[in-house]
């Protein structure tokens, strides 16, 4: 083996001198002018300089290079990332649950604050790396700073600068700059007479936080949107910044790649269970309370039966829609009736659908996102008169999670008249395609559970974001790292979101849910 690596690295350098000799040659004909009778002199060129590229063709010698270093190696799965599709590392600084948006952005965010390069071991394990149930790829790709708790509101301000600058932020070297599509044309929401009084409260809010939002009058509102039908609306919202829409996708897979980059590690399977080591304490009420710390991850691999172990020192539940299910692998709401060990995690999936239609006279180019006061929701989808939008159906209609089949009659029934109201313009339309997927339900109060658990004292959650887990995520990241590494919220409090208030009953309230 160390003889193959020393003929791989003596033919990189033959490759470079010979790379060199050819760059050496015209500069050897240009000292010698007078060295053959017959041979013509240069001649002298004026004009601009030309500027030496001292990378051109660094990166196909490069790519030579790992090609025959790879052939050196032992098998031919060599890559330089640290992907592993086998098994995952023995041991791990910390192990994240869930290789979605959230997930990813918290690995990011731990590398990028990291006290030195390497200092931490991060393993994602994800299940299914073509994504096809995934939350993140599945969603409309909105991003909205019109909520109303203050923390929502930052959340997004933060996730919005950071898109402005993804480059500074997720940029490889020698590769292209990262376009994730974002278009920014603000949300609208619509208000009925009864719920103008807490749209004019919301804005207020918003407004305090910084955020760029107008109310609009049914005249101004269809001064500036002739194609809309203002009955029954009594005021409007309008984002002027730092909202719309991207390709969620596109943005995913460039955290994944850096955060890789950076050396983290990616893992192809499944988490199965944990295995913790208990400790018991007593409350001044003499109640007996067991408090655990995982100890190991255990995680099933890909069409095999066998099972892998990471000794780990923390862990962290990102897995969304499936969040309740691991909490559960850790003993949370498996205790004895009114006990502590009794609360559940409260997040479940919920299926929710997503329509394409195609409508050649509709709103057009400076349509935004529009909330009508039904619930129905749609924006533009490109430029070619495709729109997309739905509706999330009431409690007791709620689709069956087994599968992610699409109900088409909910369109035509539920969703198409409300469109049409609203838009004359979509009583004629055609739907072209249509996808479901699942959102991580809070059933509790509809906001998400971020920070550690208090009784499994080194299991930290991320999730419960209730449709709203894409745009909170790249904030989201950064404020679980910071809890990890300094024991302490510094961008933004999330105090509030912890998973003491299920257990202390307090639900949270947020007005703006979609």
């Amino acid at each position: 083996l160390l003889l193959r690596l020393e003929r791989a690295h003596s033919g990189f350098r033959m490759l470079r001198g010979k790379v060199l000799l050819g760059r050496l040659r015209p500069l050897g004909a240009a000292a010698r002018p007078f060295a053959c009778p017959v041979e013509p002199r240069r001649q002298f060129r004026t004009g601009e300089p030309r500027q030496l590229d001292r990378f051109k063709g660094f990166g196909k010698e490069m790519a030579e290079f790992r090609k025959k270093v790879k052939e050196a190696l032992p098998g031919s799965d060599w890559n330089p990332r640290g992907i592993s599709q086998d098994l995952p590392p023995d041991r791990a600084d910390v192990v994240i649950v869930g290789g979605g948006i959230v997930g990813w952005s918290i690995a990011f965010w731990l590398k990028m604050t990291e006290s030195h390069r390497n200092a931490l071991q991060v393993v994602v394990v994800e299940r299914d790396l073509q994504y096809t149930k995934a939350s993140t790829v599945l969603s409309v790709g909105g991003i909205r700073q019109q909520f109303s708790l203050p923390e929502n509101i930052k959340l997004s301000q933060f996730s919005a600068e950071f898109l402005r600058t993804i480059n500074d932020y997720l940029a490889i070297f020698n590769e292209p700059p990262i376009d994730i599509q974002y278009n920014p044309s603000g949300y609208l929401f619509l208000a009925s007479e009864n719920e103008a009084t807490v749209l004019e409260e919301n804005v207020q809010i918003q407004r305090a936080e910084g955020a760029q939002v107008s109310l609009l009058s049914p005249t101004q509102l269809k001064k500036k949107f002739p194609w809309l039908n203002t009955d029954g609306v009594a005021l409007a919202s309008y984002g002027l910044e730092n909202e719309g829409w991207f390709d969620p996708w596109s943005l995913l897979n460039a955290l994944r790649r850096k955060a890789m980059s950076m050396g983290v590690i990616q893992n192809l399977g499944e988490v199965t269970s944990f295995n913790r080591d208990y400790n018991e304490m007593v409350t001044p009420d003499g109640e007996i309370v067991t408090l655990s710390r995982i100890m190991y991850t255990n995680v099933k691999m890909p069409d095999s039966l066998q099972h892998s172990r990471i000794e780990c020192c923390l862990v962290v539940n990102a897995a969304g829609a499936w969040s309740g299910r691991v909490a559960e692998m850790a003993g949370i709401g498996t205790g004895p009736p009114d006990s502590l060990a009794s609360f559940k995690l409260p997040v479940e999936p919920k299926k929710r659908y997503v329509y394409v239609w195609h409508c050649p006279d509709g709103p057009g180019l400076e349509t935004p996102m529009l909330i009508d006061t039904t619930g129905a929701y749609f924006r533009r989808e490109g430029i070619g008169g495709n729109y997309l939008g739905s509706l999330s159906p009431p409690e007791e209609e709620e689709p069956d999670i087994q599968d992610l089949e699409v109900d088409h009659e909910f369109f035509q029934e539920k969703v198409w008249p409300k469109l049409a109201h609203r838009v004359p313009a979509f009583e004629s339309l055609k739907v072209k395609s249509a996808w479901a997927g699942y959102y991580d339900y809070n059933t509790f109060d509809q906001n998400p559970v971020i920070g550690l658990h208090p009784l499994v004292n080194n299991l930290y959650f991320a999730t419960g974001f209730s449709g709203h887990g894409l745009q909170h995520s790249l904030a989201v990241g950064k404020c679980v790292a910071e809890l990890i590494l300094d024991g302490e919220y510094k961008t933004i409090d999330l105090e509030r979101f912890s998973f003491e208030r299920v257990i202390r009953g307090e639900k949270i309230l947020e007005r703006n849910i979609v």
